[in-house]
C-alpha cells in the first residue's frame, strides 16, 4: 500500500516538475534547464527523509517556491535553481561549498543569504525579530534575488499553513503583515503583495476575513452584470477606435476592503469601489503614452470623471516602476468605478515587478543585466546600517509603503519623493552633502522653513552655505530614512569631536590635580559621576557641564581614606574596555531633577514664569492640578509661594545635564557704538554649543537695547556666553530675564 502512495507521490513530483519548466517566464535554454534539472535532482535527494506537518513529501515545498519564482516573480533559471535549493543547507548534510562545487559561486551565494535569514530564530523578543529582518534587509545590498525568493517561499508558507498551530499561525502571518507584504509593494509585486495581505488577515483577523469572502461571494453576480453593463457600452467606441485591447473586472483584495471599513469607518455595503475595471491595450513602446490618452478620452466621454482622483502615472511612473493611468468615473447607479488604462508591457511590469521591468528596459536581457540601477531605488533605506534594529526596521517599512509625490529642481527635473516629506528631504535627496550643508529652501520661489512639507506639483531650490552644520532639531524636520541616517552620522560625528576635545582638557585638567589620565581613572570617573561610557565623560568635560571644581572633589576623595571603600565598589561593577566604550552613544539618563531629601526621581514641569534651565537653584512646588512645577528660587513668584504654601515646597536639584536644550533669555544694555551688533552676534555665534533663537537690538540716542533669546544646555554655558558678552566694548550690562 505504502509503495503505491510513494509511486503516486514521485508522479506528482515528475509533474510539478514539468510543469516547472513550462511556466517559466523567461525562455530557458538547453544549459538552464540541465542547471534547474541538476538543482531539482540535489533538492530531492537531500529532502527524501523529510515530511511536511501536513504528512506531504517535503520536495513539494521547494519546487512550488520555485514555480512562484518562476511564474509570478519572472525570474530565470539563476533563481529557479536557488529556489529549489534554499532549505538544503538548512535542513541537510550539505554545505555552501559544496553548492558552490556543484553549481557555481551566484548560487552559492543566494543559497547562502537565504540560510543566514533562516538561521536567525525568531521566536524571541521583538527585538530579536527585528534583527532578523535588518539582516534580511541588508542582503538587499548583495543580492535582490535573495528577497524576491524569500518572499515566493513566505507566500507559499501563508498558503500552506492550515496544519500549524494557532499561535504560529497568527505570528506567522503579523510578520507577513509587517514586512513580507510591504516589501513586495515596494518591489512592484502586486499581485504578491494583495495574496499576503489577504493570506495574513486570514491568519490575523479569521472572523472578519471570511465574513468579508461570504458577502464577497453574495455579490459577485451582481457586480459581474454592473461590470458588463459598463465593459458594454466602452467596447463599442474602442472597437471604432480600432484599438486591441481587453476588459477585466478586477475584484479588490479583501485586506484593501478591510483597510477602507476601517479608515473611513463604513460597513461592507457601504464601500463603493469593490472592483475596478482594467483595460490592457496592445501597442508598440512609441504609441503606449497616445493610446493610453486616447482611451482616457473615450472612458470620460461616456463617465463623468472626479478631477481630483485622476492618477498619471504613464508620465510620471512610480519608483518600483508601476506604469498606468487611473481614471475614477460616476458609473451608472450614481457608483464610483476606477478603471486603469495599461498597455499589455504596463500590465506585465504591474503584475512582475523587477522581471518584466528589465525584460523590456534592455529588449530582453536576463535577470543578471539592470539590476544596479534598479536597487538604488531601495539601497537609500539600507546606506546606515547602524543603531537601533527596531528603529533601522521602522524607518525601512516608513519607505515602503508610502505614497509618492513628484517635485520639481530649479531646472525642471522631476524627483520623487514619499508623501509628507519636507524641503530638507529634498535636500538629501539629491545628495547628502547637499542636504548638509542646507542653509534655507525656496518652493515655488518663497522661502519656506526646512520642515515645510512638499506637495506634488512644487518646485524646490535648495540654498546651501559652506558653513551650514546639521542640529538635534533637522531629525523633526525630516521623514526620510536616508535624511535622518546622514543628520545622525553628522551629529555623531560632532559629538565625538568634542568628546575628543573633552578628553584632551580632561587630561589637562587632571595633571594639574597631579592625577594622570589612564583606563582606570577614566572608569572610577565614569562611576564618580553617575555615568554610562567614558565618551559621556569626555562629551560633557567637552561642553562644560563638568567643570574644574567637581574634579578638585574628585580629587579630594581621591586622596581619602573612604576612596579605598569607594574604590571597592568600582571594582565590582565589570569594566568596560574603552574601546567598546567609544563606540556607544552618548546616554541621554542624566537630564533630571531630583526632589526632598532622597533624591526622588518624579514627574515635573518647568514653570514658564521663569523657565528654569540645569544648573539654575530651584525648588518644586506642588499644585492641585498640574503635579510638581519647577521655579527658579529667585523667579518673581518664589517668596509669595515660599510664604504662604511653605508645606508644598519641595527641595530640588539638577543631577546633570548635557542632551536636553532650554530657552535663557538675556537683556543686554550699553553704548551704540559702530560694530557693536557685528561683534555682539559674533560673540554668540563663536561661542560653542549656543543657538540663537530670536534678537531684537535698536539703538535710540546712543543708547543700545537687546534682546537676545538663546537655546543652551545648562547653566554652565550659558554664565560663559554672558562673561563673553560684558568683554564686548561698550556692553554696559548683561542680565538674565524671565520670560513671561
Amino acid at each position: 500500500m505504502i509503495e503505491i502512495d510513494i509511486e503516486q507521490e514521485n508522479k506528482a513530483i515528475a509533474k510539478e516538475y514539468k510543469e516547472l519548466l513550462r511556466i517559466s517566464y523567461q525562455t530557458l535554454t538547453e544549459d538552464d534547464k540541465k542547471l534547474i534539472r541538476k538543482a531539482f535532482d540535489v533538492a530531492v535527494d537531500a529532502h527524501k527523509e523529510q515530511r511536511r506537518k501536513s504528512g506531504e513529501a517535503y520536495i513539494f515545498h521547494p519546487i512550488a517556491v520555485a514555480k512562484i519564482v518562476a511564474s509570478e516573480i519572472g525570474l530565470g533559471a539563476t533563481s529557479i535553481a536557488s529556489a529549489l535549493l534554499h532549505d538544503v543547507v538548512e535542513d541537510t548534510d550539505i554545505t555552501v561549498a559544496d553548492i558552490e562545487r556543484m553549481f557555481n559561486p551566484k548560487i552559492a551565494q543566494i543559497v547562502d543569504g537565504l540560510t543566514k535569514i533562516a538561521q536567525v530564530k525568531t521566536d524571541q523578543e521583538i527585538s530579536m525579530q527585528a534583527e532578523n529582518f535588518r539582516k534580511m534587509l541588508l542582503t538587499l545590498n548583495d543580492d535582490v534575488r535573495v528577497i524576491l525568493i524569500k518572499i515566493a517561499d513566505r507566500l507559499h508558507n501563508m498558503q500552506t499553513m492550515e496544519s500549524m498551530a494557532d499561535y504560529k499561525q497568527a505570528k506567522i502571518a503579523s510578520e507577513t503583515l509587517y514586512i513580507y507584504a510591504p516589501l513586495a509593494h515596494r518591489l512592484g509585486l502586486y499581485n504578491i503583495k494583495s495574496q499576503l495581505e489577504d493570506l495574513g488577515l486570514k491568519y490575523t483577523e479569521p472572523a472578519v476575513y471570511n465574513d468579508i469572502v461570504s458577502k464577497m461571494k453574495e455579490t459577485k453576480e451582481e457586480q459581474d452584470a454592473y461590470i458588463k453593463s459598463i465593459s458594454d457600452v466602452l467596447k463599442a467606441s474602442l472597437d471604432a477606435e480600432g484599438i486591441e485591447y481587453t476588459i477585466k473586472g478586477r475584484p479588490k483584495s479583501i485586506y484593501s476592503i478591510r483597510r477602507k471599513m476601517l479608515a473611513q469607518g463604513v460597513t461592507f455595503d457601504e464601500v463603493y469601489d469593490k472592483f475596478a475595471l482594467r483595460i490592457i491595450y496592445r501597442s508598440n513602446q512609441h504609441d503606449e503614452k497616445f493610446i493610453a490618452w486616447k482611451i482616457y478620452s473615450i472612458v470620460t466621454d461616456h463617465y463623468r470623471p472626479s478631477p481630483s482622483r485622476l492618477r498619471d502615472w504613464i508620465s510620471s511612473p512610480k519608483s518600483t516602476g508601476y506604469e498606468a493611468l487611473h481614471i475614477t468615473v460616476m458609473g451608472p447607479k450614481g457608483r464610483w468605478v476606477e478603471v486603469q488604462v495599461r498597455s499589455e508591457r504596463m500590465d506585465e511590469v504591474a503584475e512582475k515587478g523587477y522581471a518584466a521591468h528589465y525584460k523590456y528596459k534592455q529588449g530582453g536581457a536576463t535577470e543578471e543585466h539592470g539590476l544596479e540601477t534598479w536597487l538604488n531605488l531601495l539601497k537609500e533605506a539600507l546606506e546606515n546600517t547602524s543603531g537601533n534594529a527596531v528603529d533601522f526596521v521602522e524607518d525601512f517599512k516608513l519607505n515602503l509603503y508610502a505614497k509618492e509625490i513628484y517635485v520639481f529642481t530649479p531646472k525642471g527635473e522631476i524627483k520623487s519623493l514619499p508623501k509628507g516629506a519636507t524641503s530638507l528631504d529634498f535636500a538629501f535627496s539629491i545628495h547628502s552633502e547637499i542636504g548638509v550643508k542646507t542653509r534655507g529652501t525656496r518652493v515655488n520661489g518663497k522661502l519656506v522653513p526646512l520642515n515645510h512639507v512638499l506637495n506634488s506639483g512644487d518646485q524646490v531650490e535648495v540654498i546651501t552655505s559652506p558653513n551650514q552644520k546639521p542640529n538635534p532639531h533637522w531629525l523633526d524636520y525630516v521623514t526620510t530614512a536616508r535624511a535622518k541616517n546622514k543628520i545622525k552620522n553628522v551629529l555623531n560625528e560632532s559629538t565625538k569631536k568634542i568628546a575628543e576635545d573633552g578628553k584632551e582638557l580632561l587630561t589637562r585638567k587632571l595633571r594639574h590635580l597631579k592625577i594622570t589620565l589612564s583606563e582606570n581613572i577614566v572608569n572610577e570617573l565614569v562611576n564618580y559621576f553617575k555615568l554610562k561610557t567614558s565618551l559621556d565623560l569626555f562629551y560633557r568635560v567637552g561642553v562644560g557641564t563638568i567643570d574644574n571644581q567637581q574634579l578638585k572633589d574628585y580629587a579630594a576623595l581621591k586622596s581619602n581614606t573612604f576612596m579605598n571603600f569607594f574604590k571597592s565598589k568600582i571594582k565590582r561593577s565589570p569594566s568596560v574596555p574603552q574601546e567598546q566604550i567609544q563606540k556607544e552613544e552618548i546616554s541621554r539618563n542624566y537630564d533630571l531633577l531630583v526632589f526632598g531629601k532622597n533624591d526622588d526621581k518624579l514627574d515635573y514641569k518647568l514653570s514658564n514664569c521663569c523657565n528654569p534651565i540645569p544648573g539654575d537653584d530651584v525648588f518644586g512646588f506642588i499644585t492641585i492640578n498640574e503635579g510638581i512645577k519647577v521655579h527658579k528660587k529667585d523667579c518673581p513668584n518664589a517668596i509669595r509661594l515660599q510664604s504662604n504654601y511653605a508645606y508644598r515646597i519641595m527641595p530640588a536639584k539638577w543631577i546633570d545635564s548635557s542632551q536636553e536644550e532650554f530657552k535663557a533669555t538675556l537683556k543686554i544694555t550699553g553704548m551704540d557704538t559702530l560694530g557693536l551688533t557685528n561683534e555682539l552676534t559674533k560673540v554668540i555665534s563663536n561661542n560653542m554649543h549656543v543657538n540663537i533663537q530670536s534678537i531684537s537690538l535698536s539703538g535710540n540716542a546712543g543708547i543700545f537695547n537687546g534682546q537676545v533669546t538663546v537655546v543652551v544646555q545648562n547653566n554652565t554655558i550659558l554664565k560663559k556666553l554672558i562673561d563673553n558678552i560684558k568683554k564686548i566694548d561698550g556692553i554696559d550690562k548683561v542680565t538674565r530675564i524671565n520670560n513671561n
